[in-house]
């Protein structure tokens, strides 16, 4: 059971951002950048000197996650992920059975770098599909086959790998249900199922090459309904599979599969945000380091914080956020006793009167625990979340 929010004292999570990519996808507007792996030794020396001074803050709480991200992670070579899980462990308290997720690309996943990760610590994975029609990964701008992606699959449960996950997008330029029905037809039928899916809508962020081309006119993104439809082909899809549908966009085969690591943003828990563009929050306290790589190391460097915003969350965001997250979680929402813990006040007290408006017309229901979206409020999950805000 995943229950929303956590207390204040709860265990952390430790997300590391690997900001590198071979190359930029045109729909891509997370911090990352290419042409830049050189700097990856540099880097990854000042993500350990990072972690020494962030482990401070939080002393006595146990690191129940830690998470590689990007850009590409992949991109590290095995020895620096050793290094960088070393370091984790030398600053922090890591919890018996800590989830180390690191994100990959398929192409150049052999089974003796995934033994590699294994060997480093890394015990979940995290694989970017995207798609595996060639049209729609061409679009996409991925430079990787569906062939990759089975052979990674492959690889990985040969070196050891039983926790793994991939990434799909949905609603993009050109693509049709069918073409959708066949990838999660092609996913259901393999030898080596992943333990776990994320199927994301594309959403097209401003100043990417997909807007530009878009507000040109030479890019055709489905519309709401067409990726509606995608979306609740999904959830019957996976459901008469027997997928657990536990969170909006992820999926897992089986019971405990979810990804514990996101389940702390979801239940509005704290983590450290180590790495450029990287962020972080503890209790009140949110932080966003330095975008670009060479910046953030010349911070670390000088012996200057990594951060280069500090925000201070007042009660009353603090609160709609744990709804914005929590109400995210499928099956369980957000839990009655748990917010009183953790805001000290009850969820009627402080939104009563939104979640009866709410429940009233469909969008939400109450159950013994607490909260949760109807399938119907799921479909307008952000129109919900929105009244909270």
């Amino acid at each position: 059971m995943i229950i929303a929010p956590l207390p204040h004292d709860a265990p952390i999570g430790v997300y590391i951002h690997i900001p590198f990519c071979a190359h930029i996808c045109p729909y891509c507007d997370f911090t990352t950048y290419a042409g830049k792996t050189n700097l990856l030794p540099r880097y990854v020396d000042c993500v350990i000197r990072d972690l020494a001074k962030s482990a401070a803050p939080v002393t006595g709480r146990a690191a129940a996650t830690i998470f590689l991200g990007g850009g590409t992670p992949s991109l590290l070579d095995p020895a620096h992920v050793a290094t960088i899980v070393a370091a984790c462990r030398e600053h922090n308290v890591i919890a018996p059975n800590v989830e180390i997720t690191m994100e990959c690309n398929p192409n150049g996943l052999t089974e003796d770098r995934l033994a590699g990760y294994r060997d480093a610590g890394v015990n979940r994975l995290s694989i970017g599909a995207q798609t595996l029609d060639r049209r729609g990964l061409r679009t996409l701008g991925r430079q990787h086959e569906a062939t990759d992606v089975f052979a990674a699959l492959g690889a990985a449960h040969r070196a050891g790998f039983d926790n793994l996950s991939l990434d799909f997008i949905f609603g993009w330029p050109g693509q049709t249900l069918d073409s959708w029905r066949r990838d999660l037809h092609v996913v259901l039928s393999l030898p080596n199922q992943p333990a776990h899916l994320s199927l994301y809508s594309l959403i097209v962020e401003p100043g990417t090459p997909f807007a530009n081309a878009a507000a040109r006119g030479i890019l055709f993104i489905p519309d709401d309904d067409a990726s509606a439809d995608m979306y609740e082909h999904a959830i019957a899809t996976l459901a008469d599979a027997g997928w657990r549908h536990y969170e909006v966009a992820n999926w897992s085969r089986k019971p405990g599969g979810h990804s514990r690591h996101n389940a702390i943003y979801w239940r509005h828990g704290d983590y450290l945000g180590i790495g450029a563009g990287a962020f972080g929050t503890l209790g009140s306290r949110r932080t966003m380091n330095h975008l670009l790589p060479e910046t953030y190391c010349q911070a670390i460097e000088a012996g200057l914080p990594a951060a280069s915003n500090i925000e201070t969350i007042d009660d009353a965001t603090t609160r709609a956020e744990t709804m914005l997250l929590g109400l995210r979680l499928l099956e369980h929402g957000v839990d009655t006793e748990a917010f009183r813990v953790r805001h000290g006040l009850t969820l009627d007290e402080a939104f009563g009167d939104t979640i009866d408006d709410l429940a009233a017309i469909g969008l939400m229901e109450r159950i013994e625990s607490g909260v949760r979206l109807t399938h119907r409020g799921l479909l307008l999950a952000n129109e919900v979340v929105a009244r909270f805000l």
